[in-house]
């Protein structure tokens, strides 16, 4: 909170949030929105325990991708004390036309993040906690090291608590991935976002096979790893374009994919091009389940972390039951 940060403190906090939210983003032309359908429809945030999940968020001075990015679920994930952490600041070096998340240059990486992160997953109490970050481009090492240090505090501080990671793609940066999967989380979650054919407009600073490399070497460094990647259906791909990118993680050996509906942040994001319905949400679940996967999460209002504890024990039930058969 801005309360218990000293004048100097203040000021940077004051400054930040002065800059414009998506420099980038802004030059592009506005598209139209659409009025969401009944499926997409959610409460308002504003339980007890919401209101003691900021308050820690806060007093830790904590970033959370729930509120960066405008989650749909963040008032039914924070009545439960579930809360993903979004570390390395709120500022990202790319500008994907997806993203609400504030694009520019960062500040320096906060040195004690990584123990405040663990403080904040202790008083929680999480069984599961997930842990993403922005893009760091302008890192060496892309954070690799920052996410091996939050993790070393989360087992420290919080032995029984399983940890997942959502990370970037460390695209460019020799000895990254090998460092983070070194720190051993339980799953290991690197998005693809959308199908390659869009990733131009889309995705414009990734590059589609190196998130598939990147997903495969998880599973060469470390077999036992839990892999996870996910989508946004909405963006004007196709369906066999769709059943192409399940085949393509699935080479990869990943484990668990996630399919959710694309929602636009602002005007100046890219289009909704389509509402996906219910029912194809259910057939997408159906084939990734039959191409292979030990989990799938494909439904409108799904997200990367939505229901990522209930999942992870899901996922190693699954994988038993796979073993033993």
């Amino acid at each position: 909170m801005v309360t218990l940060l000293d004048t100097t403190e203040r000021q940077d906090a004051e400054a930040r949030a002065a800059r414009p939210r998506h420099p980038e983003k802004a030059r592009r032309p506005e598209t139209p929105t659409q009025r969401k359908p009944d499926w997409l429809r959610v409460k308002a945030p504003g339980s007890p325990v919401y209101r003691d999940t900021q308050k820690i968020v806060k007093e830790n001075g904590l970033v959370t991708v729930c509120e960066e990015a405008g989650c749909p679920n963040i008032g039914e994930c924070w009545s439960k004390k579930h809360a993903t952490f979004m570390i390395m600041g709120d500022t990202c070096t790319r500008a994907c036309a997806f993203c609400n998340v504030r694009t520019g240059l960062p500040d320096a990486l906060d040195q004690d993040e990584p123990q405040k992160v663990a403080e904040a997953v202790a008083k929680l109490g999480l069984n599961h906690v997930v842990i993403t970050s922005v893009d760091r481009d302008d890192l060496d090492d892309g954070g690799a090291e920052h996410f091996y240090r939050v993790i070393t505090e989360i087992r420290n501080a919080a032995p029984g608590t399983t940890i997942e990671i959502l990370t970037p793609d460390f695209l460019r940066k020799p000895g990254a991935l090998e460092r983070v999967v070194e720190a051993k989380p339980d799953v290991f979650n690197h998005n693809l976002e959308t199908v390659p054919g869009l990733y131009l407009t889309v995705r414009p600073g990734a590059r589609y096979y190196h998130s598939i490399r990147l997903l495969d070497r998880v599973k060469q460094l470390d077999p036992g790893m839990f892999t996870k990647s996910g989508i946004m259906v909405g963006l004007g791909e196709e369906r066999n374009q769709v059943l192409q990118l399940m085949d393509d993680l699935r080479s990869a050996d990943v484990d668990f994919l996630t399919i959710g509906q694309y929602l636009q942040p602002t005007r100046r994001h890219h289009a909704v091009v389509r509402f996906v319905p219910p029912e194809e949400f259910k057939s997408f679940e159906a084939i990734a389940y039959a191409k292979g996967f030990l989990m799938v999460s494909a439904s409108p209002l799904t997200r990367s972390s939505h229901h990522a504890g209930e999942d992870f024990e899901r996922l190693r039930q699954a994988r038993e039951a796979r073993t033993r058969a």
